[in-house]
């Protein structure tokens, strides 16, 4: 089992950056793929980026290909989430999560740990 806590999030401009980071606990965090995901108000969650265990692989969701870039720590036991360029629509309380598969998923039934999440706003 693995515990996760999101920090970073915060309220920024449009146009700016944040860097959200997940740590996890326990010595199996390489075993696992992580991903972010995304609730805005009123919307279901949703995929933003994943990361495979070892860190070879990475993908991301169209909106925000070349604005987020995830990484991972296995040494550290965090995964990260750079944003820049961030947008109004943006806006959503952001979630890692903990997958047991090699590559992760876009899919969020596939991950059965996830933190509380952290909020990120940002205003036009």
């Amino acid at each position: 089992q693995v515990q996760l806590v999101e920090s970073g999030g915060g309220l920024v401009q449009a146009g700016g950056s944040l860097r959200l980071s997940c740590a996890a606990s326990g010595r199996t965090f390489s075993t696992y793929a992580m991903g972010w995901f995304r609730q805005a108000p009123g919307k279901e969650r949703e995929f933003v980026a994943r990361i495979s265990k070892n860190g070879s692989r990475t993908y991301y969701t169209d909106s925000v290909k070349g604005r987020f870039t995830i990484s991972r720590d296995n040494a550290k036991n965090t995964v990260d989430l750079q944003m820049n360029s961030l947008k109004p629509e943006d806006t959503a309380v952001y979630f890692c999560a903990a997958d047991p598969t090699f590559h992760g998923s876009p899919d969020e039934r596939t991950y059965p740990y996830w933190g509380q999440g952290t909020q990120v706003t940002v205003s036009s």
